[in-house]
């Protein structure tokens, strides 16, 4: 048996007997709650007996808590995603998934200036989501030339010539999803009147 593992079970006793005393309960209580013996509770206070899952799973639930707060499980990891922004040609990119493989998403803010950018559609495998959060994007997709408001989207096959930048002179921010060809959102943008 690991160390870890030792030292988790020793804790088990001083916490079970931490929660019966703050609920008020006896041991006697607790053994009627529970089906198990009084004398096999006190031993497992006190750290002669050793838990095992026949015992916790009964006194967790006459306790009312999760099976980790007895055995003193460690905490999950942290499950915030901690984001490194990069610039490319004047533009924030913020990751929002991670690896490399499959659909990768992305925030991108196109900051404001006092001249709007010149198309240069592009070409490459893939296939590409866009969603407007703030502003108005311009997109240039072969031949349809059209500007996405905040709340619209778009889905193109990114072998098609496309390019996207600042409608205004302000600012946009923009969620974008990009994988591999066939893996569609299949959310489409309300089509041109």
């Amino acid at each position: 048996m690991t160390n870890e593992t030792e030292e988790v079970l020793s804790g088990v006793g001083p916490r079970l007997k931490a929660l019966r005393l703050q609920r008020s309960l006896t041991l006697a209580d607790l053994a009627e709650t529970t089906g198990i013996s009084v004398s096999t509770l006190s031993r497992l206070e006190s750290g002669q007996r050793r838990p095992n899952l026949e015992l916790l799973l009964p006194l967790a639930r006459a306790h009312a808590v999760p099976l980790d707060e007895l055995v003193g499980a460690p905490a999950t990891g942290d499950p915030r995603i901690h984001l490194r922004p990069f610039k490319r040609n004047g533009q924030t990119y913020l990751p929002l998934s991670s690896g490399t493989g499959g659909v990768q998403a992305f925030k991108l803010v196109l900051p404001g200036g006092a001249s709007l950018p010149q198309p240069t559609p592009q070409v490459h495998e893939g296939y590409e989501w866009l969603y407007v959060l703030r502003g108005k994007l311009h997109v240039v997709l072969g031949e349809r030339d059209f500007v996405l408001k905040q709340g619209e989207a778009a889905e193109f096959d990114t072998r098609t010539p496309h390019w996207f930048g600042r409608a205004t002179t302000e600012s946009v921010e923009f969620l974008t999803l990009f994988g591999p060809q066939g893996e569609r959102m299949h959310v489409r943008a309300a089509p041109a009147r």
